[in-house]
């Protein structure tokens, strides 16, 4: 099972599964430290130490109700890299990535300015945490440009409105539309597709979206029961999609090969071990814009 998010939540602070613990404290930035972020959930599962108590309560948590999550939450961080250059490769010189999460190692300009020094990327997060960090640790290198939006995915027009994204990319050229591991925090069948679909109707022809989802197709019966039951319970706002369900975002586009598949499955590197799709969770393609 899942829960990974790279913990890029969309727009509800303290997503995530709620662990119980309360420090009774406000951290920096305004941040209420009780309650457990994705962000730094994902973070603390990567052995980073921008977390507080409440997230690595959170991750012990679901660690211990799904033991294979830190695998998971290792694929997407993998597939980020490997889409990014990619895409890169490909030509593309900006991207907007929403959703961000905590910087960590190969983030999408390191990534991306490796392949073309001049790339440009715009990050959108709506954790201030996020941004704080963003602001200090994501520099970018001579030739390029980052900058940085705090705004909420529920309301794609704002991101796509907002004066930095527009003094950053030039929107009539192809743009790199990063989602990994954030549509799992849009709940309801069906809601995440218009929303990708306002980001991309933004973007000119040869543009690229890459995304990660998470999926429960790959849990037993007992996990999927598990899962649902901690959604009713409000104890997780992770929001799973079937394979058919995630493939629609890509609807228009023209696929890369393999297409639709399990994170770890897209195109990994030579010799990288493949783990079962059970134990990754996450389903991952990359579309072209026609």
């Amino acid at each position: 099972m899942i829960y990974i998010g790279e913990g890029r939540s969309p727009g509800r602070q303290g997503s995530g599964y709620r662990s119980g613990v309360d420090d009774s404290k406000v951290g920096p930035a305004g941040i209420d430290v009780s309650v457990a972020h994705p962000a730094r959930r994902y973070n603390y599962w990567l052995g980073g130490k921008d977390n507080f108590a409440a997230d690595r309560a959170s991750g012990d948590e679901l660690q211990r109700l799904f033991p294979k999550v830190r695998l998971g939450a290792l694929a997407n961080r993998a597939q980020l890299r490997r889409a990014t250059q990619f895409v890169a490769e490909s030509g593309v010189r900006q991207f907007l990535d929403i959703g961000t999460g905590l910087p960590t190692a190969d983030n999408t300009h390191e990534v991306a300015q490796r392949v073309t020094p001049d790339a440009r990327v715009v990050y959108v997060d709506n954790d201030p945490l996020v941004m704080v960090h963003a602001r200090a640790l994501l520099t970018s290198t001579p030739a390029g440009r980052t900058a940085y939006i705090q705004a909420d995915l529920n309301d794609p027009q704002s991101i796509l409105d907002d004066p930095q994204l527009r003094e950053t990319l030039d929107m009539s050229q192809p743009v790199g539309l990063m989602l990994i591991a954030v549509l799992h925090f849009i709940h309801g069948q069906g809601a995440a597709k218009p929303i990708v679909r306002t980001l991309l109707d933004a973007l000119p022809r040869g543009s690229f979206l890459v995304a990660t989802h998470a999926t429960s197709d790959f849990g037993t019966p007992e996990q999927q029961a598990l899962y649902q039951r901690l959604i009713e319970e409000g104890k997780s706002d992770v929001w799973t999609r079937p394979r058919d369900e995630f493939a629609e975002l890509f609807e228009g586009l023209e696929l890369v090969e393999p297409g639709v598949v399990p994170a770890s499955e897209w195109r990994p590197d030579d010799g990288e071990a493949i783990p079962a799709r059970s134990d990754i969770n996450i389903w991952t393609a990359v579309g072209r814009k026609p």
